[in-house]
């Protein structure tokens, strides 16, 4: 009888498993997104290449597309809506390609915020700890990333002092979770590079900041971590890997339970290359994806279980966790439950 009540366990258990998956749905874009926010069950934005950002106001049900006047040329790796009018858009690319926009009135009209002054400086993501208070990462300039700060809805930014970067040193515009905000003044921000696999967390909204190394591997320019989330003040995770190797599940993944001053190795890691992490908060576990497929943890990423083989770029979920976006290359959308 025992034995029965055990296997029965095993097969809910897998079955449970094998339940998440990502549900592919219809696009209006064949762009290369990399750029989603879920604001509600019902209101959801995406971005990606040729200046292009969607939106869907019943769920995914229909998305409409299209781009931003002037900025067909730009790859926004970023967006952050605050609600299904108000959004900001950051683009990715070499000096004044790299940018800060905002919409009031649900994308039709973009006003111009912020463009790159220096030819060597480059965006990786952009996050809000509200609708007026945000940052955006950039890649090391004069030693230092370069991290810029708002108070006042983008209106202006300024350059906070970060820790010095180390040779080769760099963050990676992937999905736009290389930055993670939490409360109202928790930030974490996470690297890669040759030799540079390091979490820089912060307790003061970005005042101060303190470094952490990590065991994600860093053996190369594709390599090192892409994203970053945590549940609460203490326990977080980080993914990545070397995405030119997107198959191999070596040092793809950490964990921490002491709000990131140190990181611990997983028993069983992601099965590949991951560029995107999320917490669920109702189900209880994290979700971790990329372009050779989607990982699940129910133990603060100490194990993982592969559940998907859809290649994809960036993930996020509804505040409850019950329903979430997937964004991907040649336009792929995808729903998960």
């Amino acid at each position: 009888m025992r034995l029965a009540t055990l296997v029965a366990g095993w097969m809910l258990c897998c079955a449970a498993v094998h339940a998440q998956s990502w549900t592919p749905q219809n696009s209006p874009t064949t762009a290369s997104l990399r750029g989603v926010r879920a604001v509600s069950d019902r209101v959801v934005w995406a971005s990606g290449s040729h200046g292009t950002f969607l939106r869907t106001v019943d769920g995914g049900e229909h998305w409409i597309a299209a781009q931003v006047p002037g900025a067909e040329h730009l790859d926004f790796r970023g967006i952050w809506p605050v609600d299904d009018r108000i959004a900001y858009l950051m683009s990715a690319g070499p000096g004044d390609l790299s940018r800060i926009y905002k919409t009031e009135d649900a994308g039709a009209h973009w006003t111009l915020q912020y463009t790159q002054p220096n030819a060597k400086g480059f965006f990786d993501s952009i996050a809000f700890w509200d609708g007026h208070t945000g940052l955006v990462l950039g890649d090391p300039l004069d030693g230092s990333a370069e991290l810029l700060f708002t108070a006042d809805g983008g209106a202006h930014w300024s350059r906070l002092k970060t820790p010095p970067a180390l040779p080769g040193e760099g963050a990676f515009a992937a999905s736009n979770t290389c930055v993670f905000v939490h409360g109202s003044r928790d930030a974490w921000y996470v690297t890669g590079g040759p030799g540079a696999a390091r979490v820089i967390r912060s307790r003061d909204a970005g005042r101060t900041w303190k470094p952490a190394t990590t065991p994600v591997r860093n053996d190369g320019q594709a390599a090192g971590i892409f994203s970053v989330a945590f549940r609460d003040d203490d326990h977080g995770v980080v993914v990545g890997g070397d995405y030119s190797k997107d198959k191999e599940g070596r040092q793809t993944a950490a964990y921490s339970s002491d709000g990131g001053k140190t990181w611990k190795t997983p028993l069983t890691p992601p099965a590949g290359f991951r560029s995107a992490v999320k917490y669920l908060p109702k189900p209880g576990l994290w979700i971790a994806t990329g372009t050779s497929g989607s990982d699940v943890s129910r133990d603060d990423g100490r194990n993982w279980t592969h559940i998907d083989n859809g290649s994809y770029n960036a993930i996020s979920f509804t505040r409850n966790g019950v329903t979430g976006w997937a964004v991907g290359p040649k336009g792929r959308i995808a729903r998960y439950r």
